[in-house]
């Protein structure tokens, strides 16, 4: 009995690790299942975020042409992280518009210079009401909406080059 209670912690010991291995092996499944699939975008309207660009509401986006919606702020460092892809979507031809979070004008324009303008229109969401609206908890998200308005795909943070494939594909499924 008094070697079984010498090999106990032992035993706990390898326990521990061989579940830990298997965690790191399998991993969790890190997609979120969006609610938000299926819906109408949320009635909007919001001030240009900046004054080169015009401003965006829910009727900019019932035009019969999909587009990509991008929520972003120049204080996230996700946000600056996918700048490169946003701008590779634009060159494939796929229309951005920005919803600017919690952002002054100057500190949008300064994004902007620095990290690329892949946007049409910058709508700017101080108080991230259309954020919520969305069911978005964060930035960056990004969501493929239909001509009708409709949200196709919800991307949750930031656009990696690996993904550039998949958001085309969304949009032209979303025609």
């Amino acid at each position: 009995m008094n070697r079984l209670v010498l090999w106990l912690p032992l035993g706990l010991f390898l326990l521990f690790v061989a579940m830990v291995i298997l965690g790191l092996r399998h991993g969790e499944d890190r997609n979120i299942p969006s609610q938000m699939i299926g819906k109408a975008m949320p009635d909007f309207a919001l001030q240009p975020a900046v004054p080169s660009h015009a401003g965006l509401a829910l009727a900019d986006l019932r035009t019969g042409r999909p587009r990509l919606v991008n929520v972003f702020a120049s204080w996230c460092l996700p946000c600056k992280a996918e700048a490169p892809q946003l701008m590779a979507l634009k060159r494939r031809g796929i229309p951005i518009d920005g919803i600017a979070i919690r952002d002054r004008g100057e500190d949008v324009a300064a994004f902007l210079a620095q990290w690329g303008d892949p946007f049409d229109r910058i709508g700017s969401d101080p108080q991230s009401r259309v954020q919520f609206d969305l069911g978005s908890s964060g930035v960056p998200e990004s969501y493929v909406i239909d001509g009708k308005g409709v949200i196709r795909l919800q991307h949750i943070g930031d656009i990696r080059p690996e993904e550039v494939d998949d958001i085309v594909k969304a949009y032209e499924a979303a025609r």
